[in-house]
C-alpha cells in the first residue's frame, strides 16, 4: 500500500503514439510474476475486467467495465445533451457506497437497456448491493448516438450487456470499431458525408510501485482527432477530395456554427480506473481532470449537443492525499487523451466512411 504522499514519480512507454506500460513494471508490479504480453490499457488496472458485444452489420455495441469486489466511482458530465443512467447515486452525498460495473453503449437512449443485461449477470453471480435477501447490482452507464450508421433498428440490449458482461476479460482490451466504438464516427462539422470512423480506445500509465491509472474511451465527436503534442489532426472532417483534413475549428470559427445540425449526433463516454481506494469525492475530482484528457484530444469538445460523460473508478490500495490525487488526476488526463487518439487509429473503415488508416 502506498503511504499517504508518497513521491512517485511518472513513467511511460511509447506504443504506436500511446502512453502505455512497460510490460515487465506492470506486471512484477500488479501480478508478482513475469510479464509475458504488454497491456498498456485499462485492464493493467487489477480488478478490472472488460468485455465488448458488437453487432458489426448494425454498426453499434456495447462495452462493459467489470469491478472485481466493487469500486468506489465518481462521474463528470460535460457535453450539454447527456445520455445516462444512475448517475445521480454517485454524488458524494448519495447512500451507495460503491458500483459493480459501468456500461457505455450505443443505441442512443435506447442503448441503455443494455444495463438490464449486465445487472441480470452480476446477481447470478451474488454481486450487487444487498438489500434484506435480495442483490442489486449498481450498474452506471452513458450512451452515445450511432443511429445514423448502418442499421438505426439494431441498438444494444439487454442480452447484448449480458453477453457483454460474460465475455469481459482481464486481458489486453480490444480497440478500434468493437464494442461501444462500433459505430462511432468523427469530424461531423461539415455533415456525415465528410465525417470518419471514430471508435473505441484505451491506454494506460504507471506511476510507480504498482499504481496504474487507465482509461477506456468511446470516440463520437462532432470535432476532429488530434495529436496532443504536435496539434496534428488524425481523424475529422475531411476536405472536398477527401483526401486530407479541412480543420473543424477553421470551419467553425469562419461561419461553419450556422449550418451545424441541432440534432447532431454526438458524444464521448469513457471511463478512468486506479488502484487507490479513495472516496466519491475524490473520484468525481479525477473525473472531472479526466475531461481535460478530451479537451486535449478533440476540438472542439463539450459542445451543447454533446454528451460527454466520463465515470473514474478506484478498485482499493493506497489512500490518497490531496498531492497523490492531484498526480492521478494529471495521469488520468493524459491517459485519456491517448485513449482518444488510440480509438481512432485503431479503428476501421465502413458504412462509406474511412479510417484514419486509409489517409
Amino acid at each position: 500500500m502506498l503511504p499517504m504522499g508518497h513521491p512517485i514519480l511518472c513513467r511511460t512507454v511509447s506504443r504506436r503514439g500511446v502512453l502505455g506500460l512497460g510490460a515487465a513494471g506492470v506486471a512484477a508490479g500488479l501480478a508478482g510474476s513475469e510479464a509475458t504480453e504488454v497491456n498498456s490499457t485499462l485492464t493493467a488496472v487489477r480488478g478490472v475486467r472488460v468485455g465488448h458485444w458488437t453487432h458489426r452489420s448494425g454498426s453499434t455495441g456495447c462495452t462493459v467495465v467489470l469491478a472485481e469486489g466493487g469500486a468506489v466511482a465518481g462521474v463528470d458530465v460535460r457535453g450539454g445533451a447527456p445520455g445516462t443512467r444512475e448517475t445521480g447515486l454517485l454524488s458524494p452525498e448519495m447512500t451507495v457506497g460503491s458500483v459493480h460495473a459501468v456500461l457505455l453503449t450505443g443505441g442512443s437512449a435506447y442503448g441503455l437497456a443494455a444495463a438490464d443485461g449486465v445487472m441480470r449477470h452480476l446477481e447470478r453471480q451474488g454481486r450487487g448491493f444487498t438489500v434484506g435477501e435480495s442483490v442489486v447490482p449498481i450498474v452506471p452507464a452513458a450512451v452515445l448516438f450511432d443511429l445514423g450508421v448502418g442499421d438505426p433498428e439494431i441498438r444494444p440490449d439487454a442480452r447484448s450487456g449480458r453477453l457483454a458482461a460474460v465475455a469481459a476479460s482481464g486481458g489486453p482490451v480490444e480497440m478500434g470499431s468493437v464494442g461501444a466504438g462500433a459505430g462511432a464516427t468523427v469530424g461531423k462539422m461539415l455533415g456525415a458525408g465528410r465525417a470518419m470512423r471514430g471508435g473505441l480506445g484505451s491506454s494506460a500509465v504507471s506511476l510507480g510501485d504498482g499504481l496504474v491509472v487507465g482509461a477506456l474511451v468511446a470516440v463520437n465527436c462532432l470535432g476532429d482527432v488530434v495529436e496532443p503534442s504536435t496539434g496534428e489532426i488524425v481523424a475529422g472532417a475531411r476536405n472536398e477530395t477527401g483526401d486530407g483534413f479541412a480543420d473543424s475549428m477553421k470551419q467553425l470559427i469562419a461561419g461553419g456554427w450556422r449550418t451545424i445540425a441541432e440534432g447532431s449526433g454526438n458524444t464521448t463516454i469513457g471511463v478512468i480506473a486506479t488502484n487507490l481506494l479513495w472516496t466519491k469525492s475524490q473520484a468525481t475530482k479525477v473525473a472531472q481532470m479526466a475531461h481535460d484528457g478530451l479537451a486535449r484530444a478533440i476540438r472542439p469538445a463539450h459542445m451543447p449537443f454533446d454528451g460527454d460523460t466520463v465515470f473514474a473508478l478506484g478498485l482499493g490500495g493506497g489512500r490518497p492525499d490531496v498531492r497523490l490525487l492531484g498526480l492521478v488526476g494529471a495521469a488520468a488526463a493524459s491517459a485519456m487523451a491517448n485513449a482518444v487518439v488510440a480509438a481512432v487509429r485503431a479503428a476501421s473503415s465502413g458504412f462509406g466512411l474511412p479510417a484514419a488508416r486509409d489517409l
